[in-house]
């Protein structure tokens, strides 16, 4: 009796003195914006993807990468329940206006509150030059993105209010961090256990796609790449480089276009603008080849309710939800496929 009063005092020490189990970490993705292209529709934000990984004791919260900035993204990072001076960095797919307006409200907000630092990484392509002879900047963006303030007296207003800000505008808390994207994957940017990867991708010059690998999972962000061909003839609509980037990725975040807005669509839209784009089945395919488990289409063309695109009337009337599921799902695609809202999101490892 003896050894089994002691031995069942050990164990209960041994247990009372075993320390407590680890919180599991966990990746999330939120769409911030799921408009497609310029147009607006029922208030929807402009493109954009928040990416969260932590511990689950903290929402998966420890670190925010926010990809692309499309208009309204300060809003759905309010929703969401992320500060823009929390971000640790923004990422840009490419300069279309569509995602990248939001970024000049981001860092207006970002300066009056969050002078005193740290600056934000802005991960973006290095200049590029277009076919036609012009440049395309990051860099230059990010420099001159509190200029109209600056020029309109803004700027030197708040600063008489408040002298802890930095003089030189949203542009001082900036650090560029641009890369020459190529056709094999490469590390642009990481901390701690994160890392995310980028690709060359075609839509316009200097378009890159990202994958942002934790130990929670990974995420591809495939941004508005399309095939390297521009139009039929061809295999596919999608990018042979996404589809390299997304071997054995939890989740593809790509912006879609529907088969509808192709030529014999009877919309008028035009051809060359969406052949560059996309298509949902076509995504499909890509998912199932990469052995992808979860897609979740943005950037949506039309969007889901709306009677046109932009002047582009669908003569069938608005497209809904499953009419981009029962897209995908003519590919064969057996995972899931989330067709985006602004601010549905995902997280990994997924819970009953």
């Amino acid at each position: 009796m003896f050894r089994t009063l002691i031995s069942g005092l050990l164990f209960s020490a041994s247990t009372l003195m075993a320390p407590p189990a680890l919180a599991e970490n966990c990746l999330k993705v939120t769409l911030t914006g799921t408009q497609g292209g310029p147009p607006v529709f029922q208030g929807q934000a402009g493109a954009g993807t928040l990416v969260q990984y932590g511990s689950e004791e903290n929402k998966c919260n420890d670190m925010r990468l926010q990809f692309d900035t499309g208009r309204g993204t300060t809003q759905r990072l309010s929703q969401a329940g992320v500060p823009v001076g929390k971000i640790d960095a923004i990422f840009l797919s490419h300069l279309h206006s569509d995602h990248t307006e939001g970024l000049a409200d981001m860092m207006q907000l970002r300066w009056h509150f969050n002078s005193g630092g740290p600056k934000v990484d802005l991960v973006c392509s290095e200049e590029t030059k277009s076919p036609l002879g012009f440049s395309l900047s990051c860099e230059r963006f990010a420099t001159h993105i509190g200029d109209a303030l600056i020029n309109s007296g803004e700027i030197a207003q708040r600063l008489a209010e408040n002298k802890k800000r930095l003089p030189g505008g949203p542009a001082e808390l900036i650090n560029v961090k641009d890369f020459k994207p190529q056709d094999e994957a490469q590390e642009v940017w990481s901390k701690g256990d994160v890392t995310v990867s980028a690709i060359r991708s075609t839509h316009i010059p200097g378009h890159a796609s990202y994958r942002v690998d934790t130990p929670a999972g990974s995420v591809v962000i495939g941004g508005d790449a399309g095939n390297d061909v521009r139009k039929p003839p061809r295999e596919t609509s999608t990018s042979g480089q996404v589809e390299k980037l997304a071997q054995g990725a939890d989740i593809v975040v790509h912006s879609t276009i529907h088969p509808v807005m192709g030529p014999d669509g009877g919309t008028g839209f035009p051809p060359p603008i969406y052949f560059r784009q996309s298509n949902a089945t076509d995504l499909g395919h890509l998912a199932h080849r990469a052995g992808v488990k979860h897609l979740m289409l943005t950037h949506l063309i039309p969007p889901v309710g709306a009677p046109r695109q932009g002047p582009y009337k669908l003569p069938e009337g608005a497209l809904t939800n499953e009419d981009y599921t029962g897209a995908v799902a003519e590919s064969g695609f057996d995972g899931t496929t989330i067709v985006g809202q602004d601010l549905v999101s995902l997280t990994l490892p997924a819970k009953n």
